[in-house]
């Protein structure tokens, strides 16, 4: 894993500017703490600071390769899990390598194959690749939006970055975050609209996208979206393939020159991967599989059950390492770093994010990043096999807006009287709407499949790209890989095929994907009731964010006072977060991390030196 950056003028020659690269390279250090470079052009300098994971010696980067009188290079920030089936299709187009590691192939297929060499790749990935000869950049994104990919067009500069910091360090980009950035801010964060960047000068590549930049401009284009189709697999067949396939894609997933583990919170998706990693390292004669969980001081003291989150994770976890055998390793965050680790989660994400939900798996994967430089993790099969209460709650399926942020005109509340008058429902609605435009369905479809379609495509599109992009950016600003095996657009591709009701097999959340493992994992853990990523239940917490909150509050200088009703947020502030009981966004932000995420707006406001234009 790594950070790139790149700049390209066809018009100017820009070789003497190469110590603005180096300051932007710099940025990146965390993504890349390994080694740096640049490659310089008359017209394209290319940036890149690595992180080692895969041939250490032969994959550095920014790398070169000359075929003929013909010369590329390319950053690039990503792993590939079918290198050597590309590799041997390039070896018998007579290509040769140097050098071990998926960098010098994927170089090499687009060398072969041009933009078409998205068709013959499968990983995650953000790259660019200048083409000397033609004086062409070429820029792509993985089909799901694992890896981040930014970039600005300004005054004939095209620029582009792993992280929004990076490119703020550019002279022509500008930070400024006009009306439509902050309504999309105000409306959907911390949430945003595929390409959109909230500063104005800068917008990201969509996931399942690539950019060309030419002498006939920019050209942004999707290779790749999701494919609907009659399932016609019956149900063994079915979980059969579930199975196999995601055994092969966690096994796939595993490839590395350095030490590998596994988060474990004993739900059903990370005991899933963490069983088949630690066979895996089993019968390969590797050492036993090292597993992580999360927890918090006191949180059992304090645990509070309610709809969102049933029970708590510590019981599972116990029941998972006595079943696996694993080296286990369970990480208890104290509240008071919790809090104060906010504003590191915001200028990690370069944007508010999700609260302590940020801030807890920075601190956790600091921890483990103390010993480790590569971990497997959960995420988004919530999204493909309907984890969410929205699957099945019918109020939520019905509720005709994003059915985890059902109530945006409450956001209203909080801002000051100057901006109350904002379109925050006129805006969310239009790009819901967007949206459901963009599903794809069959002929035919009833009622009932039509909308849960919607359902899960909104999912894909929002919500779980928003947890890949807190996952990718928390953790690799600890210089921590963390790959995300359900993330594989194969299963992604097959589950949205699938019908609901085979999903919610036995009428359960992820009831397919229960089934599937039957006989693999205990049954205790198979069929334990979904529960979200663990928050912090212990009221010293709040007592922590409300008392920062205040700090803010009576500081004439915090920049937040700008946009919010100073009234309203302490109110919310002297009832502990009480009086906003709706969540802000998903199923855990609440009153006291709807205090935190405050917290962050004003950090990133003040950290960024944010020029709001309203």
């Amino acid at each position: 894993m790594c950070g790139i950056v790149g700049w390209s003028n066809l018009k100017n020659n820009i070789r003497d500017y190469s110590n603005i690269m180096e300051e932007m390279i710099d940025t990146l250090k965390l993504r890349g703490p390994d080694s740096g470079g640049m490659k310089v052009y008359n017209h394209a300098l290319i940036g890149h600071r690595r992180l080692s994971i895969v041939d250490p010696k032969g994959g550095l980067q920014p790398m070169t390769k000359k075929i003929g009188n013909r010369e590329y290079t390319i950053c690039y920030n990503g792993e590939l899990y079918n290198t050597e089936e590309v590799r041997e299709k390039l070896l018998q187009r007579g290509y040769t390598f140097d050098s071990y590691g998926d960098t010098e192939v994927l170089l090499t297929s687009y060398i072969e194959f041009g933009k078409d060499c998205v068709n013959y790749i499968n990983g995650i990935f953000a790259f660019g690749i200048w083409d000397e000869y033609n004086r062409e950049l070429f820029l792509c994104r993985d089909p799901l939006g694992i890896k981040p990919l930014f970039y600005s067009f300004k005054d004939g500069n095209l620029v582009f970055a792993s992280e929004i910091k990076t490119l703020l360090k550019h002279p022509s980009i500008d930070s400024v975050v006009d009306k439509d950035g902050f309504l999309e801010l105000v409306s959907l964060g911390p949430a945003r609209n595929l390409g959109d960047g909230i500063f104005r000068d800068i917008k990201e590549v969509p996931p399942a996208n690539y950019l060309i930049f030419n002498d006939k401009g920019v050209t942004l284009k999707e290779y790749w979206e999701l494919e609907v189709r009659e399932h016609e697999d019956d149900l063994e067949k079915t979980k059969k393939y579930v199975r196999d396939l995601l055994v092969e894609i966690i096994e796939n997933q595993l490839v590395s020159d350095v030490p590998v583990c596994t988060f474990l919170s004993g739900g059903l998706d990370s005991s899933i991967i963490s069983k088949v990693a630690y066979d895996a390292f089993e019968r390969n004669g590797q050492e036993t599989l090292n597993t992580f969980s999360i927890d918090y001081k006191d949180n059992k003291k304090f645990f509070k059950k309610d709809y969102f989150q049933p029970n708590s994770d510590s019981d599972y976890v116990g029941k998972m390492v006595d079943f696996l055998g694993s080296n286990h390793h369970n990480v208890v965050l104290n509240n008071i770093d919790l809090a104060h680790a906010l504003d590191d989660a915001t200028i990690a994400a370069d944007l508010p994010g999700m609260a302590d939900i940020d801030s807890s798996l920075l601190l956790f994967t600091r921890e483990i990043r103390k010993d480790f430089v590569v971990g497997l993790s959960g995420e988004c099969a919530d999204e493909i096999f309907a984890g969410y209460p929205w699957f099945t709650n019918q109020d939520m399926i019905n509720a005709n807006t994003f059915p985890w942020s059902r109530s945006v005109s409450k956001r209203r509340e909080i801002l000051n009287s100057s901006l109350k008058g904002l379109d925050i429902e006129g805006f969310t609605n239009d790009q819901y709407l967007k949206t459901l435009k963009e599903v794809p369905h069959i002929d035919g479809e009833d009622d009932k499949t039509y909308r849960m379609r919607e359902i899960f495509y909104l999912n894909l599109k929002w919500f779980m790209v928003n947890l890949l992009n807190r996952k990718d950016r928390t953790t690799m600003y600890n210089s921590l890989e963390v790959r995300v095996p359900f993330a594989d657009h194969r299963i992604v591709d097959y589950a949205f095929n699938l019908p609901v009701e085979t999903k919610l097999l036995d009428g359960r959340e992820k009831g397919l994907l229960r089934k599937a493992f039957k006989g693999i994992l205990p049954d205790e853990v198979l069929f334990r009731k979904k529960s979200p990523y663990p928050k912090t239940h212990n009221p010293i917490y709040t007592s922590i964010v409300c008392n920062m909150m205040n700090e803010i509050l009576n500081d004439k200088t915090s920049p937040i006072l700008e946009i919010i009703d100073r009234n309203i947020v302490q109110g919310i502030v002297e009832s502990k977060g009480e009086s906003y009981k709706t969540p802000w966004y998903g199923q855990l932000m609440t009153g006291p991390q709807l205090i935190a995420y405050l917290i962050q707006v004003n950090a990133w406001l003040k950290e960024y030196n944010v020029n709001l234009i309203l």
